[in-house]
C-alpha cells in the first residue's frame, strides 16, 4: 500500500502540516515544528504553501 502525505486532524499545531509529516515519516511531529520555528528563511513561506497544497486527512 502506498503512503500518502496528508495534513493531520489529530496532531495539529497550526494547519496540521507538522503532524502529517511526522505521521508520514514515522517520527515525532515536534521535530518539524522546531524546524519551522528555529530555522529562519523560507520556512514560514514553505509552511504556508504546504498548508495550501497538502489535503486534509480523510
Amino acid at each position: 500500500m502506498q503512503k500518502k502525505l496528508y495534513r493531520s486532524r489529530n496532531n495539529r499545531w497550526l494547519a496540521g502540516i507538522c503532524g502529517g509529516m511526522g505521521e508520514y515519516f514515522g517520527i515525532d511531529p515536534n521535530i518539524f515544528c522546531v524546524l519551522v520555528i528555529f530555522i529562519p528563511g523560507v520556512n514560514l513561506l514553505a509552511y504556508l504553501i504546504l498548508a495550501i497544497i497538502i489535503p486534509i486527512e480523510p
